[in-house]
């Protein structure tokens, strides 16, 4: 990686609020390196108000901003304005590497880019995989694309090494360092937070709810909303949030089924800092999300995941995550256990989280700078 100057450009490209998450702490990492590294901050806009709330959180100002999210946007149009808007900032920036995460089409297009100009991608949150292109879908797809032209990749777990090594990636370029998630919960997450929804929970367990996916629209969705009311119909000391997705499908499907129920309440959607308190304050998570397993494992909160794969299987093997599809019966039976089964939830509860100790974002600036790590090894 050669620079212009003593100092290495690092741009980083993210356009999502789960990317700003995880990427906010290592810009202000990089950016803390006043010596080592010139940052060059590029996002997309894939999401417009949620990315705004959690630059504004972790106080990070965009170099560049393209401005791509519109009405009805499709994946054509999300790949398709990135290229050629991303374009000129890369002719222009001529970085010496572009740092993008995970499996957002903002992370293909970036990457694809990249490729195209001979730029050098450092993959944060590489190799993970279910190795099934439709779940989840498009990020299968995205990850393994992104993959396939970075020159550095950033594994957060030895598992995601194993899978890129097994893949014949350059083995002495990829690197374990944990998540960078678990290194946000340092900035958002408040031992003196407060908030109303907090206090009409307080005496009851409180369970989050989040679901969005895209193949889980329709039946399968309709069955999670079913199963959970059941559960919490038999369980009167259980009161549940559901910030809820924009989409107008998820909307429809969690109205339709779980309206008239006054233990749980459907709010609008939680900026990061008040969502990862509500985490930490939460007894269970039942999510169809990818990075909210990491950060509830990260919380020590046991996890409900409603998809019928993940690329996150480390928590699988942990113990802080189970797996229990989107089928209603399915659903039911494993939330029931945890409210009826002290030693299961205990189980999970206190099962070592596999994600990460709070140091990625400083073991990534690191290896950046040309320096040895000790990498992260659960």
């Amino acid at each position: 990686m050669k620079s212009r100057t003593s100092k290495k450009k690092i741009m980083l490209v993210f356009g999502t609020r789960p990317e700003a998450i995880k990427m906010c702490p290592l810009v202000n990492e990089l950016k803390s390196r006043h010596d080592a590294f010139e940052v060059v901050v590029c996002v997309t806009g894939q999401h417009r108000e949620m990315l705004d709330q959690v630059l504004r959180v972790f106080g990070v100002s965009p170099d560049y901003d393209l401005s791509i999210m519109k009405p009805s946007q499709t994946l054509f149009d999300i790949t398709c304005d990135i290229l050629t808007r991303l374009r000129t900032v890369l002719e222009a920036e001529q970085p010496d590497c572009v740092l993008v995460h995970g499996d957002t089409s903002t992370s293909f297009a970036a990457a694809l880019a990249c490729f195209y100009l001979h730029i050098p991608v450092g993959h944060v949150e590489a190799g993970l995989r279910t190795y099934d292109l439709d779940s989840p879908w498009p990020e299968e797809f995205n990850r393994q694309a992104v993959d396939i032209v970075s020159e550095y990749y950033f594994a957060p777990t030895l598992l995601s090494k194993r899978n890129l090594e097994n893949e014949q990636k350059k083995v002495s370029n990829v690197y374990v360092t944990g998540n960078t998630g678990i290194d946000a919960l340092a900035t958002t997450v408040k031992q003196d937070y407060e908030n109303e929804y907090l206090e009409w929970a307080q005496d009851s367990h409180l369970i989050l709810i989040t679901a969005h996916r895209r193949e889980n629209l329709g039946a399968p969705m309709h069955d999670m909303f079913r199963a959970i009311r059941r559960v919490m119909e038999e369980h009167p000391h259980t009161k549940a949030l559901y910030p809820i997705h924009m989409n107008p499908a998820v909307r429809e499907a969690a109205h339709s089924v779980l309206d008239g129920f006054d233990r749980l309440r459907i709010i609008e959607p939680l900026g990061v800092l008040d969502f990862h308190n509500f985490l930490a304050r939460s007894y269970l998570i039942l999510t169809d999300s990818g990075g909210i397993q990491e950060e509830a494992s990260g919380l020590g909160k046991p996890v409900l995941v409603m998809r019928d794969t993940t690329e996150r299987s480390e928590g699988l093997a942990a113990g802080t995550l189970r797996l229990v599809g989107t089928s209603e019966n399915k659903i039911y039976d494993a939330f029931t256990e945890l409210l009826d089964n002290t030693q299961s939830y205990n189980a999970m509860s206190k099962a070592s989280n596999p994600y990460g100790d709070g140091r990625a974002c400083r073991r990534i600036a690191d290896i950046l700078e040309g320096k040895e790590i000790q990498e992260w090894i659960v």
